[in-house]
């Protein structure tokens, strides 16, 4: 497609300007390698062992990648935010065909209300192991602007893969998440990890974070939608929420300072005492 005013030239050399800067990007993608705005990095890589693909931001919150931003968002800035993240990467996934569902506390914010729960910052996502594979041969390190509810003109996310993730072991306890899916601009990102078939037991799967899956409990995918855009779960969603949380989390309707709103189905913030 050619850009109308726009000579056809410029986005090809822009293209191959990037191509060339992110083809270097071997192992750990450092900050002067993907950095946007920021000029310190602000990640935790100074004090990780070297074996540690990530680095998270320590210094002010491990959910956050501090190559990209040094601060925590507020409260309504990071629900923004974690909102656009999921829609973008939804969107994203199903453009590219990579199947990919919802999981942990994501599929427990599914369950409430089909929305993130907004004290939660740890997005996590499943796929399956030929679908990471897919990812890392063609999409790894890929910048993806995409169109959401709160940014309807656009914002930049990467996609990157963790190299380790070649080895699925679970003893490589330093590389548990096999991929990320980073906002470009606010730090904020989702934790992907793969689901492999355990070797000579039939029906049991695993993840490297050591979470084990019986085939059918995944398996196949239900359609839903989550955060306004389609998602797929897992089949037996209560039964794996219940393994993990407990069957109180599922009707629970008090949790970390705030209260479900059955008649708005919104989690509301509890207001602080004294206030």
């Amino acid at each position: 497609m050619i850009l109308r005013g726009i000579p056809w030239t410029i986005p090809v050399v822009v293209f191959l300007v990037l191509a060339l800067e992110f083809a270097q990007v071997k192992g750990d993608a450092d900050f002067e390698s993907v950095r946007v705005l920021m000029t310190k990095d602000s990640s935790g890589k100074g004090g990780d062992p070297k074996d540690k693909y990530w680095h998270e931001s320590v210094s002010f919150h491990p959910h956050y990648d501090g190559r990209f931003i040094d601060h925590e968002l507020d409260y309504e800035d990071q629900i923004t935010n974690l909102t656009s993240l999921m829609q973008s990467y939804l969107s994203t996934m199903a453009d590219l065909g990579a199947e990919t569902w919802i999981i942990h506390g994501t599929l427990m914010g599914w369950w409430w209300n089909r929305k993130i729960m907004p004290w939660d910052s740890d997005i996590d996502v499943h796929v399956a192991e030929d679908t990471l594979d897919f990812l890392a041969s063609y999409y790894n390190m890929t910048i993806h602007t995409v169109r959401t509810t709160h940014a309807p003109r656009g914002k930049s996310y990467m996609l990157e893969i963790n190299p380790k993730y070649v080895n699925p072991s679970p003893g490589d306890h330093l590389n548990t998440i096999d991929a990320r899916w980073i906002d470009m601009l606010s730090g904020v990102f989702i934790d992907i990890t793969a689901v492999h078939r355990k070797p000579k037991h039939p029906g049991v799967m695993f993840c490297k974070d050591s979470h084990r899956y019986r085939e059918a409990d995944l398996f196949p995918l239900r359609d839903s939608v989550f955060e306004d855009r389609p998602v797929k779960i897992p089949y037996n969603y209560a039964e794996l929420l219940q393994e993990e949380y407990g069957r109180v989390s599922l009707t629970r309707t008090r949790f970390a300072g705030h209260v479900f709103n059955s008649t708005s189905m919104r989690w509301e913030r509890r207001a602080k005492k004294g206030s």
